[in-house]
């Protein structure tokens, strides 16, 4: 399954776990919040001043590596 940019931080750690470090590691720092798992990631990474677009890529290149 790949990650896009419209879909809810809780949709993606579903998916796999293992993506919350590069969430964090990428400023995301309340990916527990209520209000962050409603989220959609092109919505985070806008309040957090983080590129979108590298950061599904990041995601993505995660999960095809397993």
């Amino acid at each position: 399954m790949k990650v896009t940019k419209d879909m809810t931080i809780a949709q993606i750690i579903q998916i796999d776990q293992n993506i919350i470090p590069i969430l964090m590691d990428a400023g995301m720092h309340c990916i527990g919040c209520p209000s962050a798992q409603g989220e959609s990631l092109v919505e985070a990474a806008f309040v957090h001043g983080i590129d979108v677009d590298g950061l599904v890529e990041e995601i993505n290149q995660f999960l095809a590596a397993e």
